[in-house]
């Protein structure tokens, strides 16, 4: 196959949904910076050898022979004359990194087997051709998955890892010259041909769509080593795969056709963290096709409203490459972006060099908290099958706590797995975790996840292929807890100086002047005087563990953002022209990404997660009792007419009780008379709902487990009315809220 887009330097200035922001040639700088970036890229060994380029040719042709073979035969087998076997032939096509001249030393061909009509996929391809490879002493790990998404056989020819995909297209003999990039090669075929053939086809037109090819591979090569290094490069997990970051790239060049590598990614940093997801970034316009296939398109489709971060293949029909990105995967990549963009200033200024951008994330000297997923077989195939199942579903893991906790318990999946040296066919998995960022500090609110991760394991127990030798275990572990296997060399670190302290964003103190942080330290002394005192109106739980993001991380933004590939105008902060980026889908135009202040997590024993206040980076360890869930519902009636108001923080601790205003918006119907606007008697900070003059009603819990806390609690309130006060159960409490 030959190499589109070579001539496209020409036409540089209109490629794509709208003109460049800037024509601008290089300047020397600009060619310096570039000389240096290339001289990192090639120490860090990107670049593999003439002789091993060499034999990924020869194992490809060897591969395209066996094909050959393979089709020739299945068509003898099925009766076919002597004429049509001579003309039965079968076809390699390579997409991917490889394809798009990316790939480094020791890194898989994804490649494609495109065939006759009469050779199947089940009984033909993952039936005689994979009896003919495992015959063969020239391949080894042989691995065939023939009920993924795309299926895929993978294994190594001669020491080069091979991913091998499969589409038998709707032609009874496969020419030579056949060109997949025709819309024609779609024709009554199945789904998993479509996608099996998008590899190639989206490959082939990113290099149509680039203005410089060159300029491009150096530009990706740098993206993926820093994606890696930083630990957003893993479509399975969430972030982003090799396809997503070349379309991100692409589109980089097209907004700066003349540039080279080093100007490039800058401008990535700058326009990526200025990006309002979730507007899709697109190399071309959405082309509906004849054919009648589904395509990405919000305004019909309703599941693509719900994607946060758009990334449309080029190649009909146009699909979104990042669908597995979610909520906490989202907010990870926007701060390596705000970090690479003030890097990127910071090299332009000759302050720091490359090898600062390429820092390697230290993910567990991040947070003070993380979820340990185990998983085990008996034999290296149960392993290798397990293991790419439960992969395949931490993604799971990580949307169920996201829809458990209302989006304010936020996850970090680590990318790769660990491996234990002194247990054999056993993995580790990594989850960083820590409380949304702008969540209020004063609420106390405790999660408990336990319910979750049981519904996670049970989603994974449901493989097809399971085994009762085939395990899971999922616990939460502290920070210094986690085991030394994950550290290179199997020997931990020292904690690093606080100064040094890696950090996503520039670090916010909580020693602000501003009112909210002088309450938050008024509150926090008045507790620990209390400790001190003795008098503490709470007991502390056994089960309580306080924990705390190990850096406070600012996640504002920009006030500027980049405007989308859709409609309007977008208007980026910087001097060049950022406008006309085509029409806007409806639903896509508005920013999920302002700024928020700083908050911070905690887990407890079964995976239970509240809060705590954070004070540069070090918590306050304060063990309240769990008080209120949002699973059942109590009653908190009064007696009397106080004019006394209190507060109950949500985390348990009775602080000095307080007047404070709390709106009575319900869709409860009181039977007693209308009540008189008033300020109530008991201010939650939990959901309330007024029931009558009397009687307020709020989430809560009356389960055994928290008899003693809600008494303390009872105690607490009657010391402060003379008149009393009663809290009830209200065994229909959640039929009173339908």
């Amino acid at each position: 196959m030959g190499s589109p887009g070579s001539s496209n330097l020409a036409t540089a200035a209109r490629i794509g949904l709208s003109e460049p922001i800037s024509t601008g040639g290089p300047s020397e700088f600009d060619v310096i910076k570039t000389r240096e970036l290339e001289k990192f890229l090639v120490d860090a060994g990107l670049y593999e050898s003439h002789q091993e380029a060499i034999k990924r040719e020869e194992v490809l042709g060897r591969l395209h022979q066996i094909v050959k073979t393979w089709v020739k035969n299945i068509s003898r087998a099925k009766g076919y004359n002597e004429s049509m076997i001579h003309e039965a032939n079968a076809k390699i096509f390579t997409f991917g990194s490889y394809r798009l001249g990316v790939h480094g030393p020791g890194a898989d061909i994804d490649t494609l087997c495109v065939g006759p009509k009469h050779a199947t996929r089940n009984e033909d391809f993952f039936g005689e051709l994979y009896k003919m490879l495992s015959e063969m002493p020239e391949v080894q790990e042989l691995h065939p998955v023939p009920d993924a998404h795309v299926p895929v056989m993978k294994f190594k020819f001669n020491g080069v890892s091979i991913d091998l995909l499969y589409a038998n297209v709707s032609l009874w003999v496969i020419p030579e010259d056949l060109d997949i990039s025709q819309e024609s090669i779609l024709q009554n075929v199945d789904d998993q041909t479509v996608r099996s053939l998008n590899g190639c086809r989206v490959t082939d037109q990113i290099l149509r769509l680039v203005p410089n090819i060159q300029n491009f591979r150096t530009t990706l090569r740098c993206m993926r080593l820093w994606a890696k290094r930083r630990g957003v490069y893993s479509n399975v997990t969430g972030f982003l795969g090799g396809i997503n970051w070349a379309l991100l790239v692409a589109r980089i060049c097209q907004l700066y056709p003349n540039a080279l590598p080093s100007m490039l990614v800058s401008r990535f940093f700058r326009v990526y963290n200025l990006w309002r997801w979730p507007n899709p970034v697109m190399l071309c316009p959405i082309q509906e096709g004849s054919l009648g296939l589904s395509f990405w398109d919000p305004r019909r489709n309703y599941k693509d409203r719900s994607h946060l971060m758009p990334i449309i293949t080029p190649a009909y029909p146009c699909m979104n490459s990042s669908y597995n990105v979610s909520t906490s995967t989202l907010r990870v990549m926007m701060e390596e972006f705000q970090r690479g963009n003030e890097i990127c200033e910071a090299i332009e200024a000759n302050k720091v060099t490359w090898d600062a951008l390429f820092e390697p994330f230290a993910f567990f000297e991040a947070y003070r908290n993380y979820l340990q997923i185990d998983i085990a077989a008996e034999t290296d195939d149960d392993l290798m099958n397990w293991k790419g199942w439960v992969e395949s579903r931490i993604r799971l893991l990580t949307l169920k706590i996201e829809r458990d906790t209302n989006g304010v318990l936020q996850c970090h999946p680590h990318p790769g797995e660990f491996s234990d040296k002194s247990k054999p066919f056993h993995h580790s998995y990594f989850m960083g975790l820590r409380r949304k960022q702008g969540s209020n500090p004063q609420e106390g609110e405790q999660f408990d996840i336990r319910m979750t991760v049981e519904d996670f394991k049970r989603d994974v127990y449901a493989y097809s292929f399971w085994k009762p030798t085939m395990w899971i275990h999922v616990c939460h572990v502290k920070r210094k807890d986690i085991p030394n296997f994950v550290f290179p060399g199997g020997v931990r670190p020292p904690p690093p100086p606080r100064s040094a302290a890696d950090s996503r964003t520039v670090q916010k103190s909580l020693r602000s002047n501003s009112p909210q942080a002088d309450a938050v330290m008024s509150r926090k002394k008045r507790k620990l005087d209390e400790v001190n005192r003795g008098v503490s109106l709470t007991e502390s739980s056994s089960t309580g563990v306080c924990i705390s993001d190990a850096t406070s991380l600012d996640e504002t933004m920009g006030r500027k953002q980049i405007g989308p590939d859709f409609n309007g105008t977008a208007n980026g902060g910087f001097s060049e022209n950022i406008s006309s980026h085509g029409p806007e889908i409806p639903g896509f135009g508005k920013s999920k990404h302002d700024g928020a202040p700083t908050s911070s997590g905690a887990l407890s024993e079964g995976v239970q997660v509240k809060s705590e206040i954070q004070q540069d980076g070090e918590a306050d360890e304060i063990k309240p009792s769990p008080l209120f869930t949002s699973e059942q519902a109590v009653g908190v009636v009064r007696a009397g007419n106080e004019a006394t108001c209190s507060k109950i923080q949500q985390n348990g601790d009775l602080e000095e009780l307080e007047p404070l205003e709390l709106s009575a918006t319900t869709t409860i119907v009181s039977t007693s008379a209308t009540v008189p606007a008033q300020k109530p008697l008991i201010s939650l900070y939990v959901k309330s709902w007024l029931v009558s003059d009397s009687c307020w009603l709020f989430a809560g819990s009356v389960s055994p487990l928290y008899q003693r806390q809600l008494a303390t609690v009872h105690k607490a309130l009657c010391s402060k009315h003379a008149a009393g006060i009663a809290i009830l159960p209200i065994n229909q409490g959640i039929d009173l809220l339908a």
